[in-house]
């Protein structure tokens, strides 16, 4: 074999001569692989290297054994702190290269691995420990090995270098004012880049004079702007972003990249912790509005609605510096601090789907969070599983944890059982960077790092800002009291501001009064805006829709809100038929065929609808018409129950085939998304899509109806008081499968009685259909009319099969959502002696034991909607029964739940002061439903019994 050995061993060295005295760093790739040719076959490398790799390196004077391995790969060969080879025979110089080298990389790795944990993020330099493994001397360094030369060409510096200074590079680049946490990353390449781009940096980035200046101005904003509200505001709730001012030039220079780098739209997402100040300064948010908000001078504008000034959102439109336009949208939030994650990139996620943005290349999403909130709140963790799923990525979200290194009273070690607030992060393939806020240059960094990160990879990036919390959790509050040590810290700290200001003027890159004016002219500004919005004459003004929503329109719902649901039975022949085709090469299951055969049937009209078919039908109707379709829940592709079947996965090789995405050469867009286990993040990345698709059908479906408790703050503080405190409009829609059948407490009800405590200034609708055509109706209509608001669903589970819960083709080919249907039976009124009210499943129960027991003097009326409740259509309907006869409510939920005590609260003991109004159900219980299958069917006799009064 030929070697070519490198130019650092001589010519007359090459074959053996003087070996020990030439050998350096950089001919130790030639040696070892010289070495493991020695290895395979002693006679293929010269005389001279296979006596001196005998004699030298291995002691011995016959050939290896062949389990030998290189010296270079083994640390089993060498002690890397010592000179002495393991047969006690001093080692060669080579010895000491390689036990060298492998204690450098050591030492590399583990700064790359370990060196955040010494960097000096903490502003307020608490204590912290000290891993031994960062420390040089744990290696065995002398000083002579300090100063040895060694190569340095990967670290992208100068091709020789001592080790005292790769260490002193090393130290620069991962424990200064930056900890990087990128090891955990399982991609070599994405490591390297990291690597590359920190290392070859120092992690540090080169400002000209215009970007320090623009920091400063930026710095100054934050400040003044915080200064005066408690100057002016005294005692006022602001929660202050003083400590954390960092945060506007971060945002600024993130904003300004992104747009350089293509990005046409940015989503926000934050708490209340400085959002007044993002709101003046970043989005541009008038003082003057912020100030009169303060003042609180328009009472009038908020009775019963509204929200306090620290959750409100805004939009606004930006230019970089380069004259690129950026818009920006802050969306609103609530106090449970994190649950605006999901709804922000659900947001964002519309908005991609819209311009055709896939990639995320025109668009991104930066979400702002508090460190213990971060830590705490597991909606965290639920919107970062979603980053990287198909139905919910979109291309890498920035976000930035605001680390005040505490939570209203709590300290970090009360809060978390994690070294750092960021570590549930670690969860994906992306890098973590602490930065300590008092540097805004190694912020600046930090910012350029984590965007060219985001465009190069589509992944999410954390950049963890160590700052402080100057006040209380609210300006009113005295953090002395639970961190007096803490806190004594903090309080004659200078601003970043100040500290910034004197680096620049140490640098000579600022003079004081180019830094004075600056302050002057922003205070001035401050004080007018002040001054005109005390003036009596300033008129607030109202936001109205636009954009996508143009058009649209919440408030109370009208009779000309009225839209006709009804669609050619032709055309809706041939649209169920398209469904049941399936491409030649397309294997379904065999009890697939049969579910196909039966719908083919139903669109020939030999067959009546199921539930499965009117929906298929609704969704394929509005599609058809060139609707976008968003279907997304934990089994929605088939549907938990068996029903749906809109995903068809073939029989052969698994691939899958969606019907629905087949039907029209104009249609529109269909995504149908099983989802993650996961209620709370998945129905607010929903309701965020259902924020910028008016237009659409938004659809999340809980597995079994009763899950939805567990995204109750997103059902409280978005759903249904959205358009309340923000006025922002949503029409999407949550199916949730409810019904009493003998299942369990967990698998009964899906909470009515928590929707309709819920519901007021008709904020939602909320109905429990009985029949197909209904649910065809109701889903059309929510698309249909331009009266937007969510809707909730009480959809059935055995009802799905019910022989006697089916409709026509006709029935959707005429007609429209019936908000009551009157009884069944023709039957003279004037002979009913008892009239039962109901909704959902317990009717079909209420019809079978009419005509077993021929109770025609029984009439039995299905409230569809019960809110808003149409009132003068179920009035209408009971118009020719005679006054005084017994109303009874029927509901299988105990006594306590379900919709008996909504209705008692609106109609009190007499309805419509003609009939008497009671109840049948069961009695009040704390769990909804009973355990026992055999239980569950002698209480559900003893209801249906009691309803026709046969107790």
């Amino acid at each position: 074999m030929n070697h070519a050995p490198p130019d650092s061993i001589p010519a007359e060295t090459q074959n053996g001569t003087h070996i020990g005295e030439q050998l350096n760093s950089q001919s130790l790739a030639f040696v070892e692989q010289l070495f493991a040719e020695y290895q395979r076959d002693p006679t293929s490398v010269p005389e001279q290297w296979r006596a001196w790799f005998r004699e030298e390196m291995l002691g011995q004077d016959g050939p290896p054994p062949q389990s030998a391995q290189s010296p270079f790969g083994q640390r089993s060969l060498f002690n890397p702190t010592s000179n002495v080879s393991a047969n006690g025979k001093k080692s060669s110089d080579v010895h000491d290269m390689a036990g060298l080298q492998e204690r450098l990389d050591q030492l590399i790795r583990n700064f790359r691995v370990r060196g955040h944990i010494i960097a000096a993020v903490d502003p307020l330099d608490q204590p912290r420990s000290s891993p031994a493994e960062l420390d040089p001397a744990f290696y065995g360094f002398t000083e002579e090995d300090l100063q040895r030369p060694m190569s340095t060409e990967w670290f992208g510096g100068p091709e020789v270098n001592t080790i005292r200074a790769m260490i002193k590079w090393l130290q620069t680049t991962y424990c200064r004012s930056i900890g990087a946490q990128f090891m955990h990353i399982d991609s070599l390449s994405v490591r390297q880049w990291l690597q590359d781009r920190m290392e070859k940096t120092a992690n540090h980035i080169k400002l000209g004079r215009d970007e320090q200046l623009r920091i400063l101005t930026r710095l100054s904003n934050a400040v003044l702007f915080e200064e005066f509200i408690q100057t002016k505001f005294v005692g006022a709730k602001s929660f202050s972003l003083e400590g954390a001012e960092s945060l506007i030039p971060l945002l600024d220079m993130a904003i300004d990249k992104a747009g350089d780098d293509g990005v046409r739209e940015i989503v926000l997402g934050m708490a209340h912790r400085g959002r007044l100040n993002v709101l003046a300064n970043i989005l541009g948010k008038s003082p003057r509005l912020i100030f009169r908000e303060f003042e609180d001078k328009d009472p009038e504008l908020n009775f019963g609605r509204g929200d306090v000034k620290y959750h409100l959102g805004h939009s606004s439109d930006w230019t970089t510096a380069e004259g690129n336009e950026v818009h920006l949208t802050l969306c609103f939030n609530p106090s449970h601090l994190e649950f605006v994650n999901p709804v922000a990139v659900g947001r964002l996620r519309a908005k991609q789907d819209r311009k055709g943005d896939a990639e995320g290349h025109r668009s991104m999403a930066i979400l702002i969070h508090g460190d213990a909130a971060f830590a705490g709140e597991g909606i965290v963790q639920e919107t970062l599983n979603l980053s990287e799923l198909p139905g919910y990525s979109t291309g890498g979200t920035i976000h930035v944890i605001v680390n005040n290194q505490i939570g209203f009273t709590t300290g970090p070690k009360e809060a978390r059982s994690s070294t750092y607030a960021t570590d549930v992060a670690k969860m994906l393939q992306s890098p973590i960077f602490h930065v300590n806020g008092e540097d805004p240059e190694a912020v600046a960094q930090v910012v350029d790092l984590a965007l060219d990160f985001r465009r190069e990879f589509q992944r999410d990036v954390i950049i963890d800002m160590y700052c402080y919390r100057r006040r209380g959790h609210n300006e009113g509050d005295e953090p002395m009291f639970t961190q007096p040590v803490m806190y004594r810290a903090i309080k004659n700290r200078p601003t970043v501001f100040e500290a910034y200001l004197n680096h620049l003027l140490s640098l000579r890159g600022m003079t004081k009064e180019e830094a004075d004016a600056i302050i002057e002219d922003r205070r001035k500004e401050l004080e007018k805006d002040l001054a005109i919005a005390r003036r009596e004459t300033f008129i607030q003004c109202v936001d109205k829709l636009g954009g996508v929503w143009l058009g649209y329109h919440g408030g109370h719902v009208s009779k000309a809100d009225q839209v006709s649901t009804a669609v050619d039975k032709s055309v809706l022949s041939e649209i169920l038929k398209i469904q049941t085709e399936l491409p030649d090469d397309f294997t379904p299951h065999p009890k697939i065929n049969r579910l196909l055969a039966a719908r083919r049937e139903m669109a020939e009209g030999k067959r009546p609808l199921d539930w499965g078919a009117a929906e298929a039908l609704a969704m394929g109707t509005v599609v058809a018409e060139g609707t976008r379709l968003r279907l997304s829940g934990q089994d929605v592709g088939r549907g938990t129950f068996s029903h749906r079947h809109a995903v068809l996965c073939d029989y052969d090789d698994g691939h899958s085939y969606i019907p629905l995405r087949h039907l029209a050469p104009e249609q529109g867009a269909v995504d149908i998304f099983n989802s993650p286990l996961s209620e709370a993040g998945v129905l607010g990345f929903e309701y965020g899509y259902s924020l910028d698709c008016p237009d659409g059908l938004v659809i999340w479906e809980a597995q079994f109806g009763d899950f939805a408790n567990t995204a109750q703050v997103i059902f409280d503080q978005f759903i249904a008081s959205g358009e309340d405190k923000w006025d922002r409009l949503s029409g999407v829609v949550v199916l949730l499968p409810h019904g009493f059948e003998g299942q369990g407490p967990e698998h009964s009800s899906a909470r009515l009685e928590r929707f309709l405590t819920l519901a007021a200034d008709d904020n939602m609708q909320i109905v429990s259909p009985t029949t197909p055509a209904q649910m065809f109706h109701c889903l059309r209509r929510q698309v249909l009319c331009r009266w937007k608001k969510p809707l909730i669903v009480m959809t059935p589970k055995s009802l799905l099969r019910h022989p006697e819960a089916v409709s026509t083709l006709d029935e959707c080919a005429t007609g429209e959502f019936q908000y009551s249907i009157p009884d069944a039976l023709e039957s003279d009124p004037a002979e009913v002696k008892r009239i039962l009210l109901c909704s959902g499943k317990v009717y079909y129960d209420l019809i079978a034991e009419r005509e077993e027991w021929d109770r025609h003097d029984v009439a039995i009326i299905r409230i569809e909607q019960l809110y808003p409740l149409y009132e003068e259509g179920l009035n209408k309907i009971l118009a020719d029964y005679p006054v005084g006869t017994p109303a009874v409510w029927i509901q299988d939920e105990p006594e306590n739940m379900g919709a008996w005590r909504y209705l008692f609260c609106r109609f009190g003991e007499r309805l419509f002061g003609r009939f008497p109004l009671s109840c049948v159900c069961r009695a009040s219980s704390a769990s909804p439903a009973t355990g026992s299958a055999r239980s569950h069917r002698v209480e559900q006799d003893v209801i249906i019994a009691r309803a026709f009064n046969r107790e």
